[in-house]
């Protein structure tokens, strides 16, 4: 399947070089930004930010995710409702389209751009006119208009724009055909942005190389009189500049043709009408007095760092710039403190800055120095006025009038602005140019939201660094060589160091200075304090990365203060907003607005919608703020286990619930819409499950064993046998802990289900046998009936069916006696497939036929499902085959409403023998494959031997 788009004029798809119907307006606005930003994610709320401005519908969010959807099945039509899409892929907080860049037009458009910036001007030119043939008129053309001109857009049109004038720049080199076709292509552009004095200038250049001097030297006689008419403006150094090298060509042309007088006369009326123009106004005149003394080229950039390394995806996401930027301005450049937000913009800075033949200006604003206050946004003007060229008597004393004349003296130039450490956008908004063609980088520990919404800014936000750039950071640093002795060392540092610039260069700080040192002893030395931030001090407190966490952390309000205090006693790598708002005990409406100034602050990140991440050293920094808070603690876990309880009710209804108590005063409890909810929630929530099982084993009350015990249905199910085990292990020391028999009673039988899970029989017998006396004991019956159904699971394992059917006899009598319906449902389709192993197919379809009936009665889908597949496994032996079939079709279609994926895979798998048996071997062979996609999916050790199937039919088939 092949997928190619156009953006550059109305939005178009393929498939197969078959257009696709795109749909509505908007959701073809989403495709159009998502294919300008290809191969980069967008995050949801940029994506609102696009569609519906600063006044989104209260369903925004929803009509995203749809939009996406309807976009999934159009490129992927084989897609299933719950696979991960290849093409819309989900991450960093909203979506990324991920295709080749040779399949969209725009991204082939910027590739042609970025050659022709490394060619020679001749085919330089040559190749902007290629890029240009790519366009069909206004980017996204048939999109909403409203939409349209929204700066996502506009930069684009600006880019095109931007390529013309590259074009006309270098089309005189180029001459002949080639300055021909470049002035074709500038002519009506020109006509159209009559106040753009670079593109007029250039448009004049070109008009001279064909030999129009005269038409040329009229172009800036109209540019003149519209300037000073509509702007009050003199024309700029780029109109001047192309008028004298249109006048010295004309010159030198009338110079080899002396004796032709008429062309001298209109040369002497064109030089004398447009040298007249060029002397007048504010550069002043002969008879108006002495000209003003032209600005400075300020170069103020500091020094790129020498052994910087790593970022070139970030570099790769920065707009290419050629001669003049487009007219999206701004880059903001983002990330938690010590991320290396400015060595990136110094390091691009000095990539771009021959770009910007005006100079370039830098400035250490001190948003977050811990000594220092911020520098106003006048001060701020006063020291760039001064570097380009005014005298301090004559700044202006408002900041309205700063801001203007700075404007004023940057107007038809290029400079390169760098504002590092900014506080917020309103620090930058004042020393921001107006005009195009110069480039502002702003760094921040906060997102500037104001400057990206308004202004149509780039935002690049940086995490830590991947694996292989933090690697090559310490190579840098520390030499090749010494990095090369010790590969694995190298590795480790990296890790314990969280891949954060900083980090990683106060240990290389450290290394250098202790060249004996071995790479293994600086790691152990990081290992040993891990978790704490002890490793990472500088030469004094200012300089360690405690105090760079300080800079952030001091600024916020006390309602996010104490909730980025409280992210230390989240186990999990994410937490949503339901999560932390359990932990600061307020409800989520009132959590939402401490949690977007952590956003803001870059403490947190928003890996998807609703969900946040925290780095762990930053974790590490908010453990040492020592804000142990006990009852938040158990708020969270108490969110977390109604959770895991509640989901589990509804994808394992036949499982008894543990007896909970009422909810700690504060807790969210999260609610489920259906079964697929749930199941997502257990997804997604897995990691956090187990992290804080292990953490929080030892802490004195009962959430650990109950949560190990709510969380073993969905493990099982999904093949983690191992991480079962072992969290089974810390709930049972859990349970010993706090001297609780009812738990150590649970917890053995878990232990003893992973434990033959795992094939350790003698392990799994002395458990399960241990939970059944402590049930006993207690007089649970329906905790001793599972403990006998586990047991009789097991004996089938070990072909001792009739032991295994005395279990079962005992777990019914059990159930009986309980009234525990649904167990008692359970029993029968267990004991029908104890006769299906026994070979006693009609007593077994009598077993399960009632176990069918029962779970029907109960309501319990799951259980049904099961009794049919059961039902289906002794037709098949019986030879009824085509009734077998019909059997696992009812437990196919149960299993996927209730969401539950192995047993779905394992539905298909009988299906696949049972068509193998009929002798269709084809459908056998689909529907193995289709059961092996769910089990690798699930990482499932059932996977191996379908794939051995499979594997062996390929041969023979070969053979």
């Amino acid at each position: 399947m092949s997928l190619t788009f156009s953006v550059l004029g109305p939005v178009r798809a393929w498939r197969d070089d078959a257009e696709l119907e795109l749909g509505p307006p908007q959701q073809r606005a989403l495709l159009a930004v998502l294919l300008i930003n290809a191969g980069h994610p967008l995050s949801l709320r940029e994506i609102v930010a696009v569609l519906w401005g600063s006044e989104p519908p209260e369903t925004a969010d929803n009509l995203v995710h749809r939009y996406v959807g309807v976009l999934r099945r159009l490129f992927e039509p084989g897609l299933t409702g719950r696979g991960a899409s290849r093409v819309l892929v989900r991450g960093s907080g909203g979506y990324r389209l991920d295709v080749e860049p040779s399949d969209v037009d725009l991204s082939r458009f910027r590739a042609l751009r970025r050659d022709a910036d490394r060619s020679e001007p001749a085919r330089a030119a040559e190749l902007l006119l290629t890029a240009l043939d790519l366009w069909r008129g206004p980017v996204a053309a048939d999109i909403p208009a409203d939409v349209r001109m929204r700066p996502a857009f506009t930069q684009v049109d600006g880019e095109r724009l931007a390529a013309l004038r590259s074009a006309a720049e270098h089309a005189p080199a180029a001459g002949g055909e080639v300055a021909e076709r470049v002035l074709a292509e500038v002519r009506p552009v020109a006509a159209a942005h009559p106040l753009d004095e670079l593109l007029q200038a250039r448009f004049m250049l070109v008009l001279a190389a064909t030999g129009k001097q005269a038409e040329a030297l009229e172009v800036f006689r109209t540019t003149r009189t519209r300037l000073a008419g509509e702007l009050g403006l003199d024309p700029g150094p780029d109109l001047r500049e192309a008028q004298d090298r249109v006048l010295r060509q004309q010159t030198e042309a009338s110079t080899r043709k002396s004796d032709d007088k008429s062309d001298k006369s209109d040369r002497a009326d064109a030089a004398g009408s447009a040298t007249g123009s060029a002397t007048g106004g504010a550069a002043g005149s002969a008879a108006g007095g002495a000209a003003e003394p032209p600005i400075k080229r300020p170069a103020q950039l500091p020094p790129d760092l020498a052994v910087f390394a790593g970022r070139r995806p970030e570099l790769d996401q920065l707009p290419p710039i050629g001669d003049a930027p487009t007219p999206a301005t701004v880059i903001t450049i983002g990330g938690m403190g010590g991320s290396g937000k400015t060595t990136l913009a110094v390091h691009w800075a000095h990539r771009i800055a021959t770009h910007f033949p005006d100079g370039h200006l830098y400035l250490d604003l001190h948003g977050f120095h811990p000594n220092r206050a911020a520098i106003s946004p006048a001060d701020a003007l006063h020291s760039f006025l001064e570097a380009l060229g005014v005298p301090a008597r004559s700044v202006p004393a408002s900041l309205e009038a700063q801001t203007a004349l700075f404007r004023s003296l940057l107007a038809g130039r290029r400079v390169l602005i760098v504002l590092d450490n900014a506080r917020d956008s309103e620090q930058v908004l004042p020393l921001l140019p107006g005009a195009p063609g110069c480039l502002t980088v702003v760094t921040s520990r906060h997102q500037l939201y104001d400057l990206v919404s308004a202004h149509g800014a780039t935002a690049l936000t940086l995490g830590h660094l991947p694996a292989g750039d933090a690697v090559e950071l310490l190579s840098r640093r520390l030499g090749a060589e010494r990095v090369a002795r010790e590969p694995a060392a190298v590795a480790e540092i990296a890790e314990l160091a969280g891949r954060i610039p900083l980090t990683l260069a106060m240990v290389c700080a450290r290394a250098a200075m202790n060249p004996g040192f071995s790479l293994a002893a600086i790691a152990r030395e990081l290992r040993e304090s891990h978790g704490s931030l002890d490793a990472f001090e500088g030469e004094s407190a200012r300089s360690g990365i405690r105090s760079v966490f300080d800079w952030s952390y001091r600024v916020l309000t006390p309602p996010a203060a104490r909730l980025f205090r409280l992210f230390a006693l989240h186990p999990g790598p994410e937490c949503t907003t339901a999560a932390a708002a359990s932990l600061a005990g307020e409800p989520i409406g009132r959590v939402r607005r401490p949690l977007a100034e952590l956003l803001r602050a870059n403490l947190i990140v928003e890996t998807e919608p609703g969900r946040f991440g925290c780095h762990d050293l930053l974790r590490a920094y908010a453990r040492e703020l020592d804000d142990e808070d006990d009852a938040a603690r158990r708020r969270m876990l108490d969110h977390y286990l109604r959770g895991a309880v509640d989901a589990g009710a509804l994808l394992f209804p036949g499982r008894e619930r543990l007896p909970l108590e009422p909810p700690e005063p504060g807790v969210v409890v999260t609610g489920f819409r259906d079964l697929g909810d749930a199941a997502a929630w257990f997804d997604a929530e897995r990691p956090v499950l187990i992290a804080a099982i292990k953490q929080y084993a030892t802490a004195g009350d009962g959430y650990a064993w109950q949560l190990a015990v709510a969380l073993e249905m969905y493990l099982d199910r999904t093949g983690a046998w191992l991480v079962q085990w072992e969290i089974q292990m810390a709930a049972r020391a859990s349970a010993l802990s706090i001297v609780d028999r009812y738990a150590l009673a649970c917890t053995e039988r878990s232990l003893g289900f992973v434990e033959g899970r795992l094939r350790r029989w003698a392990d799994a017998d002395r458990r399960l046998g241990h939970a059944l006396e402590l049930f006993a004991e207690l007089g649970d019956g329906n905790g001793e009936a599972r403990a006998h159904r586990l047991l009789a699971f097991h004996l089938n394992q070990r072909e001792r069916y009739d032991t295994a059917l005395e279990h079962y006899r005992a777990a019914a009598e059990l159930y009986r006696a309980t009234g525990w319906q649904s167990g008692l449902a359970h029993v029968h389709n267990e004991t029908g497939w104890t006769y299906i192993l026994l070979g006693d197919y009609p007593q077994a379809l009598a077993e399960c036929g009632r176990a069918m009936e029962a779970h029907r009665a109960n309501g319990d889908r799951n259980g049904e499902a099961a009794a049919w597949d059961s039902i289906g496994y002794a037709q098949h032996h019986l030879g009824a085959y085509d009734e077998a079939l019909i059997s696992f079709s009812h437990a196919l279609r149960l299993y996927r409403l209730v969401h539950d994926r192995y047993l779905e895979a394992d539905t298909l798998v009988h299906i696949g023998d049972t068509h193998d048996a009929a002798g269709r071997g084809p459908r056998a062979e689909t529907a193995w494959r289709a059961a092996l996609v769910i089990l690798d999916d699930l990482g499932h050790p059932d996977a191996g031997p379908i794939r051995d199937r499979l594997r062996r039919r390929e041969v023979r088939a070969v053979a």
